[in-house]
């Protein structure tokens, strides 16, 4: 980087105070900070310095620097370290921020540089006669993509040619500055491709989406299903048992039946796994011959 230092003292005003409008600015962006935090608002304070004189002036500092309670040479630093401040004169009409990085570079910006100092002065941060231009090489001001660009106060002009850039300046220089386009100066939608887009340029739509509406399908009656119903075979759940309730006659004859058959948890009342005809597991079947029963 660069030294950066203050304009000579021929240059430098006696006195800096900020307009009415400026001034109720100022108190207004000090507050957004909190108490013993004023500090913080330097930078602002000092680009609202630089946009009423259009330069950064030690006046300006100094005022700056007893409104934020600030000791002078803090605020110097700030004001020297950054190149966004301009500590000399620069042009009235337009200071033209030419881009000097490798994209820019390698896209021409060395030809705009020439132009810069063929229609303004031969060395940057130096005005024109008439003290209404200047220029100056910048680093990378995040354009790239419509490399090379310029800078001018606050609006980016990119894609240029050197013919390109010399309108711009004569416009400047003649006061239409504010009629120039800003933006891409060739056919270019911001950053899109150069000339348009050359893909996806069919229309492509699907074959059904989620927001189209549905056809209406036929109501199918749904017989009700047995998978919440418990697989139980006990007597008890049997709906063929008839009850008191609902079958007197029938419930009190398998009442009867019951008491004539063997008690619960008896011998008798376990079934004979080798008798024919039993119920017991692996019983064989009536009418089997099984060895031992027929003689």
């Amino acid at each position: 980087m660069s030294v950066r230092r203050l304009a000579e003292d021929q240059f430098q005003p006696a006195a800096f105070a900020f307009t009415a409008e400026n001034a109720a600015w100022a108190e207004a962006t000090i507050r957004k900070y909190p108490e013993g935090r004023q500090q913080s608002a330097v930078i602002p304070l000092l680009m609202r310095a630089q946009e009423q004189d259009g330069w950064v002036t030690r006046a300006a500092i100094e005022f700056i620097a007893q409104k934020l309670a600030m000791p002078y040479i803090r605020v110097l630093e700030v004001a020297t370290f950054y190149t966004q401040f301009q500590l000399k004169p620069i042009g009235t009409k337009a200071h033209i921020q030419v881009c000097g990085t490798t994209p820019c570079m390698l896209r021409g910006s060395e030809a705009l540089m020439e132009v810069c100092k063929r229609k303004i002065h031969h060395e940057p941060f130096e005005r024109n006669e008439s003290g209404t231009l200047s220029w100056e090489e910048v680093e990378c001001q995040g354009a790239c993509v419509n490399a090379p660009m310029v800078m001018i106060f606050k609006d980016a002009y990119e894609d240029l040619t050197p013919e390109r850039l010399e309108e711009i300046i004569d416009a400047f220089e003649a006061g239409k500055g504010a009629e120039v386009k800003t933006g891409p100066q060739i056919d270019r939608h911001t950053s899109a491709p150069a000339g348009g887009p050359v893909t996806l340029l069919d229309e492509i739509r699907p074959v059904r989406s989620n927001l189209d509406p549905k056809p209406a399908e036929e109501a199918v009656s749904v017989p009700p299903g047995d998978a919440g119903r418990p697989k139980d075979t006990a007597a008890e759940t049997n709906p063929a048992v008839k009850t008191p309730v609902t079958a007197p006659a029938a419930a009190q004859a398998n009442a009867k039946a019951a008491e004539a058959g063997p008690l619960s948890g008896t011998e008798k009342s376990v079934p004979d796994p080798k008798a024919v005809g039993s119920t017991a597991e692996g019983a064989p079947a009536e009418g089997s011959d099984v060895a031992g029963t027929k003689k």
